[in-house]
């Protein structure tokens, strides 16, 4: 068992009767160790996440070393906040010439995590099939920020004469509310959403928010977000507004097999703002880099996200922006080929981007072309396994290096070389 660094520091820092939120891995999911914990004064359990086995509690500083002792703890880590992802601007980019294809996400369900989504809007009209709220504040949009996104991704357009229309207006949407009025939330209330949303039959998750420190993917929320992908979802990440940083990269935008999103200019520039890579153990990220400047989209009830044009919508900025264009331009792609992986959604994204001439680690594969991508989940088949995208500099010797590892910790491998060896060295005696 081991306490993450991050937070064995932080607590070394506090008084013992400092309240302080972790997210504890079980080597097992048992119901004893739920009723065990619960019955232990000052310690309050806030989620179980199953898919994941680990629950989040809140305790005093001087209760963790009691934990350090329990058998079925595999890691402990701090429960970080994560904020939404949101600078200040204005404009609308679209996928039209998709859309004019008669695509528009149709029966593809689009899970989004953030601060709730404005029920009432009339660009949501009979699309939203789900809703549940995770911060016990209450379901309200209070912030706007995820009914801004939830715009982007699948709003109709309907008030606005379908000018502010989203990327899949035809796709069902569900809502996991999981940061507060105040565009701030807790890691495992994101896990609790995700398990959620998998459970409910989620084709898509967008998750436009982030952690404030760059992570290495190997984090509870991380590790939730690829289990959700393992389940078959399409994950969509913002990648950040750290930049231009390079290694700004946190979680969940750190997860392996998600796809993580910057933002670009109208004009097709990096966004200066945009969370550059590599990842703290130096991985690619971004994949891929969508419109995240000016984008006009709805406007919650009573809200001030962004800059507002009216009572219905308003304009924002921020990778927040470009990770639902992303998440749009998914459903339609599944919407095409309902038997698509999110292996092969993700490789349609990264293989047709537009390449806008700068570094990897700002643009990952470039700016996303929905019209290449869709053409190209039409005539591909989903791949065998799925592909860890490393910096590209040292991808062959990555590819090396883990077959090697591999081969090394193969055991019928180690018992051959070893004969092999004693009978090399008889021979030249």
């Amino acid at each position: 068992m081991r306490i993450v660094a991050r937070l064995a520091e932080k607590i070394s820092a506090m008084a013992p009767e400092e309240i302080v939120h972790i997210i504890v891995k079980l080597r097992s999911f048992e119901k004893g160790v739920l009723s065990e914990l619960a019955q232990q004064p000052f310690i309050g359990i806030r989620q179980v996440i199953k898919m994941a086995n680990a629950i989040s509690i809140a305790l005093p500083v001087e209760r963790i070393e009691s934990l350090l002792h329990e058998p079925w703890i595999e890691r402990i880590e701090e429960d970080e906040k994560v904020y939404a992802v949101l600078d200040e601007s204005v404009g609308l980019v679209g996928a039209h010439h998709v859309q004019e294809r008669g695509l528009s996400g149709k029966g593809i369900k689009i899970a989004i995590i953030d601060t709730g989504i404005d029920r009432a809007h009339p660009d949501f009209a009979d699309r939203i099939v789900a809703v549940r709220d995770f911060t016990l504040e209450g379901f309200k949009d209070g912030n706007g920020h995820g009914s801004h996104v939830a715009g982007i991704a699948a709003g109709s357009g309907s008030y606005s004469g379908r000018k502010y229309k989203g990327i899949a207006p035809g796709a069902l949407i569900m809502a996991g509310k999981v940061l507060k009025a105040d565009g701030s939330g807790r890691m495992s209330d994101v896990m609790a959403a995700i398990e959620w949303a998998v459970e409910l039959g989620a084709d898509i998750i967008n998750l436009s928010l982030a952690s404030a420190n760059p992570s290495d993917g190997n984090d509870a929320l991380c590790e939730m977000c690829d289990l959700a992908v393992d389940a078959g979802v399409v994950v969509c990440v913002a990648a950040g507004n750290d930049g231009p940083d390079r290694r700004v990269i946190g979680s969940p935008a750190a997860a392996r097999r998600v796809i993580t999103v910057g933002a670009v200019t109208p004009t097709g520039f990096v966004a200066e703002f945009s969370s550059r890579g590599p990842t703290v153990d130096d991985r690619l990220k971004p994949e891929i880099v969508a419109p995240g400047v000016d984008i006009i989209s709805v406007r919650a009830r009573d809200t001030r996200a962004g800059k507002p044009l009216d009572k219905y919508y308003t304009s924002a900025t921020g990778t927040s922006m470009a990770a639902p264009h992303v998440s749009g331009v998914a459903a339609l792609l599944l919407e095409a080929n309902r038997k698509a992986s999110p292996q092969l959604i993700k490789e349609a994204l990264m293989n047709t981007a537009k390449d806008l001439g700068v570094d990897d680690y700002s643009q990952g594969s470039g700016m996303l072309m929905a019209d290449l991508a869709l053409e190209y989940v039409q005539t591909r088949e989903n791949p065998l396994e799925l592909v860890d995208h490393s910096p590209p500099s040292s991808a062959l010797l990555n590819l090396i290096i883990n077959i090697y590892e591999a081969l090394v910790q193969n055991k019928w491998f180690k018992r051959k070389w070893f004969r092999r060896k004693v009978r090399a060295q008889e021979q030249a005696r």
